[in-house]
């Protein structure tokens, strides 16, 4: 079979997908701005990338967003349209629906079968959008909102059916169009991500971490409010004063993901730490590391904090309970679908920085006492996220829409 994929910034999502299928003998094509990764035998094929949003004299409010969307479809349809002139022509396109890109796949491709990647759809109310306490959404931002949402629409009415990597991301869809999603995660490496007691890590300054010291991990893809990073630091404050020894490690790049930058620019790190009385030799902040060395972090971590707005859920806090890491997380909806508080983890108010500080503090002081939430923590990922029941789940979705036989890799170890 010859399967198609459409992101933007290269696999994404799909990585572990293509990177089965082209192992399993199918033909595989990447459509795409920018190459993240390079899979062997996979075709990538870059469409011109679009400028980003712009205004013009007459354009409508809050119409600058939609307009870029649809020039990402207009480009993706015209790439797809050269390949189908070289007979090119996929049996699936699997692609984001976020920017625009999935949008006249079928106008192209009429008798193809496509299938979006559904992850977020926007929402005044319920989301993220006005959940902190200071952030109250007024009538422009929930008319931006509702046009933002103008490229998945159109996208959702188009193709032949979607997928959500969870129930809860899934739930944020207008109900008429839940019923043609899918719940299917992407899926966690469990043989990769597994606990190891021997687990240790050098530091640049010659320091070496290992299971059973008081260190404390927090991991996003940049440290910013979205992600709880303000109540992180306010916790570790707290912690370090009643216990000397505890070490924080901060893991991720200093932009801005999500959200809005801090007041008067820079990054969030600099703008709370010269707020913060944390003493420097207990915080350690490594940027961006490799996968590899963020397994060893979760292997070694006393406790992982995994704080996050209603938004989409991370891979990390996932990886993370796969390597048997003790999660305190935020008591909001992402988080709630997968960790019950008490029996595979801890839960706390996200703002609560007082509850999350006692919480790391209780790990911290009677480790021993939470030895079956660890295990459970691995037992959830096992049961419910382990790659190659994903992957099944995936094949089996490509396979009802094209009503064709897909190969498959004889790697696969399905349960």
């Amino acid at each position: 079979m010859h399967v198609a994929f459409v992101h933007r910034r290269g696999f994404g999502q799909f990585a572990a997908l293509a990177h089965h299928l082209v192992q399993a003998g199918n033909e595989v094509t990447l459509v795409t701005e920018t190459v993240d990764q390079r899979i062997p035998s996979v075709r990538v094929v870059r469409h011109r990338a679009e400028p980003g949003p712009r205004v013009h004299a007459q354009m409508a409010r809050h119409l600058s967003a939609p307009d870029h969307h649809v020039r990402i479809g207009h480009r993706v349809a015209e790439t797809f349209d050269a390949m189908a002139g070289l007979g090119q022509i996929p049996d699936v396109v699997l692609g984001h629906i976020g920017w625009g890109s999935m949008m006249f796949v079928k106008d192209v491709l009429p008798r193809v079968a496509a299938l979006g990647y559904c992850e977020f759809f926007y929402r005044a109310e319920g989301a993220d959008v006005g959940f902190a306490p200071d952030d109250k959404p007024d009538s422009e931002t929930r008319k931006r909102l509702r046009l933002r949402n103008i490229a998945q629409l159109l996208s959702l009415e188009a193709i032949d059916g979607g997928i959500s990597p969870t129930n809860w991301q899934r739930s944020l869809y207008p109900a008429d169009a839940q019923q043609r999603i899918e719940v299917c995660h992407e899926g966690i490496d469990t043989r990769r991500f597994r606990p190891d007691p021997a687990a240790s890590l050098r530091l640049p300054d010659g320091r070496v971490l290992k299971a059973g010291d008081p260190v404390i991990t927090f991991v996003a893809r940049d440290l910013e409010p979205y992600r709880g990073f303000p109540q992180v630091l306010e916790a570790a404050q707290k912690v370090v004063r009643r216990h000397p020894d505890a070490l924080f490690v901060f893991v991720g790049g200093d932009g801005v993901s999500y959200g809005a930058p801090p007041p008067g620019g820079g990054s969030w790190k600099e703008h709370l730490l010269a707020s913060l009385d944390l003493p420097p030799e207990r915080a350690i902040f490594p940027g961006v590391v490799a996968h590899s060395v963020l397994r060893q972090l979760f292997q070694i971590s006393a406790a992982h904090l995994y704080l996050t707005y209603p938004f989409v859920l991370s891979w990390s806090v996932l990886e993370a309970m796969a390597c048997g890491a003790l999660v305190i997380g935020s008591d909001t909806t992402p988080v709630q679908e997968v960790i019950r508080s008490g029996r595979n983890g801890l839960l706390v108010p996200f703002f609560d920085t007082d509850a999350l500080a006692e919480a790391i503090l209780g790990v911290l002081e009677r480790p021993s006492d939470f030895r079956a939430l660890r295990a459970a923590a691995r037992r959830t990922v096992e049961q419910r996220f382990r790659q190659d029941d994903c992957l099944a789940r995936q094949l089996m979705l490509i396979g009802n829409a094209t009503r064709k036989t897909i190969a498959i890799s004889n790697e696969m170890h399905i349960a």
